[in-house]
């Protein structure tokens, strides 16, 4: 076992189960260990590396503000956030948007804003307003969050939890319009679930939900943390359905591979609820953060990424679609977005996981039974080829 390991089991909480290997450098899609072996990131950090490892206009943004000014805090105007907020507001079509820094943080953002604007524009009676969530879903680690899980590894030794969180199945708009009570503020929904196991939900599914939503006088708070900016073969996941959400999470990719960068955007009539002191994060909207989710934005649209995930997604999907193999039981996903859900009873995940890091592509099991293919945007159609021969090769030997 190297070294490195071993020291980081000695100090480092054990939250996570991480494969055996040191990385030490990244570019575009490829990842080196620390012997200098090569492979193929299929995981993109669940999004975070959307624009690949070290893209060079992240980084020279990252590098060019570093140099000038890094953080004064919100007490503070800079010259660099109203720069990225416009964009990003004008990108998407929201009055405003609210910078942090984690996706989870974005979360529990978007969670406040729906409370105080159920009490202050819906007059929902005090402490009573009610958020629906979905089963299985995944909107981050704290201790609101994981108290709308229904995950119990998620949720076992933190309670007890904060009231006012419904459950409904994902999918299911029946069950959705028999939630929504008069105290109802919110509907938090994932248009696809990535750590469930990337699972879509009916066509149609968001669409349905934003009538029924729109009808009841509840707003519908997209987490688009994984699925946005491009991930999916589109700017947000939502627009495979033509959905305009209340609010939108972003997270991950905003933050170009290099920050923790997270954003909430809606119109005035929400985020007119927030006054100086409601809110507020030590680092969210700094002067680096907003440079480099800029950057990110733009680089966006500037490369045309969400079209490429269209394009390689259709390409990584008949590519896996053609391997038959016992072990596989639905190959699904949308863009880069990929899953592909095994019989445990021929192949733990882990195990697989570990068989294809022996074979040059990184990618990590969720639940045990779904392999996440999910790689940066930026990477070519010969590694993707690459990556489907490794696959086939890699269930061959199972």
């Amino acid at each position: 076992m190297s070294t490195i390991i071993k020291r980081e089991e000695q100090f480092c909480a054990h939250n996570y189960h991480p494969l055996p290997v040191v990385l030490v450098k990244g570019e575009g899609a490829l990842v080196w260990d620390e012997n200098g072996r090569e492979y193929i990131d299929m995981m993109s950090a669940y999004s975070a590396v959307s624009h690949g490892h070290r893209h060079p206009k992240i980084v020279k943004a990252l590098e060019t503000q570093l140099s000038r000014l890094a953080i004064v805090s919100r007490s503070y105007y800079t010259d660099v956030l109203a720069d990225f907020l416009e964009y990003a507001c004008k990108l998407f079509a929201y009055d405003r948007g609210l910078p942090m820094n984690t996706g989870a943080e974005a979360v529990e953002t978007a969670l406040k804003l729906a409370r105080k604007w159920g009490y202050k524009v819906k007059k929902v009676p005090a402490d009573k307003a009610e958020i629906i969530a979905c089963r299985n879903n995944f909107h981050g680690r704290t201790i609101a969050i994981v108290g709308m899980s229904t995950e119990d590894q998620y949720r076992d030794g933190f309670g007890p939890f904060p009231a006012g969180f419904n459950m409904v199945p994902y999918g299911d708009v029946e069950a959705l319009d028999k939630a929504i009570t008069p105290n109802t503020v919110a509907f938090i929904v994932e248009p696809i679930q990535g750590e469930a196991g990337i699972m879509l939900p009916p066509e149609g599914y968001l669409k349905q939900c934003a009538e029924l939503c729109k009808r009841h006088n509840v707003l519908l708070i997209a987490d688009e943390i994984q699925t946005g900016l491009g991930r999916t073969g589109k700017r947000l996941a939502c627009d495979h359905e033509g959905v305009r959400p209340d609010l939108v999470v972003l997270g991950k990719a905003l933050g170009g591979g290099v920050l923790p960068i997270s954003l909430v955007l809606a119109d005035d009539a929400i985020m007119s609820v927030l006054h100086p002191g409601d809110h507020g994060s030590t680092f969210g909207g700094y002067a680096l953060a907003a440079a480099v989710g800029l950057a990110a934005l733009k680089t966006v649209e500037e490369e045309k990424l969400a079209e490429r995930a269209e394009v390689l997604g259709e390409r990584l999907m008949k590519g896996l679609k053609a391997i038959s193999h016992p072990a596989i039981r639905d190959i699904r996903g949308k863009g880069l977005m990929i899953g592909i859900e095994i019989d445990p009873k021929i192949i733990h995940g882990h195990d697989l996981a570990e068989k294809f890091l022996q074979h040059g592509i990184l990618t990590k099991e969720t639940h045990h039974v779904v392999m996440r293919l999910a790689p940066p945007l930026v990477i070519s159609e010969a590694l993707i080829d690459k990556a489907i021969e490794v696959v086939k090769q890699v269930f061959s030997e199972i």
